[in-house]
């Protein structure tokens, strides 16, 4: 077992430096004519991280291509990587690579460590589907990760940004403002927010920024704040009311969820109960009992 396994780390390296050879031979030798260079340029670390990138972009755009996809598949994958929040270019690239590289690689784990020699088919067909599926099961857990975070720290926005509407500024202002001030409290909410000062910035209009950001994110909530913010924009009503009565009820649903989950505790804990607690009981307290008329049928039968 363990002579495969060396065998195949062996094999994995060798594949991985011939494909290095293959598609990075010119940047390889740029490398190498810095290293012999006797005035050496120091780099520094978010050069070289670039650097990094770029080439492992490259490396998957040579596999990205060999899957074929249509315009339609890579619209609806494109939208997805954006509410995961990967808006680069490379992002389309590395989820088609991985598509191609995990089957590759799981097939060559299952020969390495024998498991595909006891059923090959299904080996071949669980290794690429499961490669081929993993990416986006991968992509669909960060979006609902986002999503959460989003959900859960719009009512600090809304509040953030009522206290900047009602100390004077605009609702443009107040957006940039909260984007600043909310960068490392909430993350998420604060890129889009940048994105939509990004947006009202090169000219585009108030109400399509805030949709754009509705459809980036595909949170309800955001949906709702958005008509909110679009209809009191049209009627002429208090901004800052408004918003205030949006986190209102954005705090009472959460509160609202939350005993929902309490109450649906009694009914999840019946499956542990029945198939993990109740067979120990039984165990502790019928087994003396068991046991003794166990005795007594053998005394009976002797």
């Amino acid at each position: 077992m363990l002579i495969i396994i060396a065998a195949f780390v062996v094999i994995f390296v060798l594949l991985g430096s011939g494909l290095l050879l293959l598609f990075y031979r010119e940047a390889m030798i740029k490398r190498i004519s810095e290293v012999i260079n006797t005035q050496p340029k120091q780099r520094s670390l978010m050069e070289t991280i670039q650097q990094t990138g770029s080439s492992l972009g490259g490396v998957v755009e040579h596999f990205e291509q060999v899957l074929p996809k249509s315009e339609a598949e890579v619209s609806v994958a494109r939208q997805r990587l954006v509410r995961a929040g990967l808006r680069q270019d490379q992002g389309l690239k590395v989820l088609y690579g991985a598509k191609v590289l995990l089957p590759l690689i799981l097939v060559a784990i299952a020969f390495g460590t024998g498991l595909a020699y006891k059923n090959i088919f299904m080996a071949i067909a669980f290794s690429v589907g499961g490669g081929f599926l993993i990416p986006d099961f991968y992509l669909g857990h960060l979006i609902k990760k986002r999503q959460k975070q989003i959900q859960k720290g719009l009512p600090d926005v809304l509040d953030m940004l009522v206290i900047c509407i009602e100390a004077g500024l605009s609702l443009d202002q107040a957006t940039a403002r909260t984007a600043d001030e909310l960068v490392k409290a909430q993350p998420e909410l604060a890129d889009e927010l940048h994105v939509v000062v990004l947006e009202q910035r090169a000219g585009r209009p108030r109400g399509e920024s805030w949709k754009r950001m509705a459809d980036r994110t595909g949170v309800d909530s955001v949906r709702n704040l958005v008509s909110m913010l679009v209809q009191s924009e049209q009627l002429g009503t208090s901004v800052a009311r408004t918003l205030r009565v949006h986190g209102d009820t954005l705090r009472t649903q959460r509160v609202q969820q939350v005993e929902e989950e309490a109450a649906k505790t009694s009914v999840k804990l019946v499956f542990p109960l029945v198939f993990f607690i109740f067979p120990s009981l039984f165990v502790v307290l019928l087994g003396p009992a068991v046991l003794i008329m166990i005795d007594s049928y053998h005394e009976l039968v002797k």
